[in-house]
């Protein structure tokens, strides 16, 4: 059986109206995600992570390189139907609750009678969310409209999970319970693609990881032998972010705060 999730030097640039480019977003990445693993993409905003995530998932087209989802192209419907996809903000109807935002989405999977139910309220369960099923999710807290997206991730029963961000929004306890659920899903031989900008994230979950920088793989590995690496990027990313303080970049704003003439 193929690999859940291969790249192969991928590229992706943006460009304005007339073709120039602009960002240079992902520059010739490569890795892999193997079945039963969590992997990690780990960098500060702006890295690349998210454009990454659209490229495999098939709504970023790119530049170069090769993207593979069990051995299919990530466009095609066998791919679609292997992978669940948490987005890095969680975008659910703010009219519907959470058990009718999980029958809808599971109609939309051709889920429907006995087995629609059941696996719609396992993961009311599985997401902490079975109390307020019948509340509204516009109501919700951050943190709890993300619980709600991530059930709705799992409805397809994927094979390969993609989390962007997954523990945003969350509260320490909220935060813990998410992790242990992606190391349940790794226990059951299901691939896990998880980015963060925060170590401990990744610290809690991951197998391996790679340190995405500028659109660059600064380092890849298991994160007992990225030791190095990691106190190097870190301190260097904070060298760059203190380098010039936000005030100073926008030339001091001499009209906010004092007293006016």
């Amino acid at each position: 059986m193929s690999e859940p999730l291969v790249l192969d030097g991928v590229r992706k640039t943006f460009r304005d109206f007339w073709g120039r480019p602009t960002v240079e977003a992902v520059k010739g990445l490569s890795f892999t995600v193997g079945a039963g693993e969590v992997f990690g993409l780990l960098g500060p905003n702006g890295s690349g992570k998210s454009t990454t995530i659209k490229m495999l998932l098939g709504l970023l087209r790119r530049d170069g390189g090769d993207i593979r989802v069990f051995g299919e192209p990530p466009t095609s419907k066998r791919a679609h139907a292997a992978v669940g996809y948490l987005p890095e903000i969680t975008y659910l109807h703010p009219f519907l609750t959470p058990r009718e935002t999980l029958r809808y989405y599971g109609r939309l999977f051709g889920l429907g009678g006995k087995t629609l139910h059941d696996r719609v309220e396992d993961l009311l369960r599985l997401a902490g969310v079975d109390h307020v099923a019948d509340r509204r999710v516009g109501t919700f807290s951050k943190g709890m409209t993300r619980r709600v997206g991530l059930a709705q991730a799992l409805l397809n029963a994927p094979q390969l999970l993609v989390l962007d961000e997954p523990t945003s929004g969350l509260d320490p306890i909220g935060t813990r319970e998410v992790k242990d659920l992606i190391l349940g899903l790794k226990a059951r031989g299901i691939a896990v693609l998880m980015s963060s900008h925060l170590l401990p994230d990744v610290q809690d979950c991951c197998d391996r990881i790679l340190i995405l920088d500028r659109g660059e793989c600064r380092a890849q590995g298991r994160i007992r032998d990225l030791k190095e690496s990691l106190e190097a990027f870190f301190l260097e990313t904070v060298d760059r972010t203190e380098r010039v303080s936000p005030l100073e970049a926008a030339g001091g704003l001499p009209w906010l705060g004092g007293t006016q003439a």
